[in-house]
């Protein structure tokens, strides 16, 4: 299952605050064979939760084994908030 580092944490639910569900998560779908995040209210029904600390993100269902071994990491960048992956060790 995607674990998240404590700075992913502290970035997903930044982002998801002022979102005004209590649900709200950050989804993480595969689109054009490429991984697209997004802030959404609430999960599709068939999505995989992971649930970190106050943090919530969303994988989709068909993108759920491709994150199974890895780690979301985030951080700030000049042009905003970059996320990336790892394999989990």
């Amino acid at each position: 299952m995607l674990t998240l580092t404590e700075n992913a944490q502290a970035v997903v639910k930044g982002l998801t605050q002022d979102v005004e569900q209590p649900t709200a998560g950050l989804r993480i779908a595969s689109e054009q064979d490429q991984l697209a995040v997004s802030v959404v209210p609430q999960p599709q029904p068939t999505d995989v939760v992971v649930d970190a600390g106050d943090a919530r993100v969303y994988i989709a269902q068909d993108t759920a084994p491709v994150l199974d071994d890895q780690t979301l990491d985030a951080a700030r960048t000049p042009e905003g908030i970059g996320f990336t992956l790892a394999q989990t060790v």
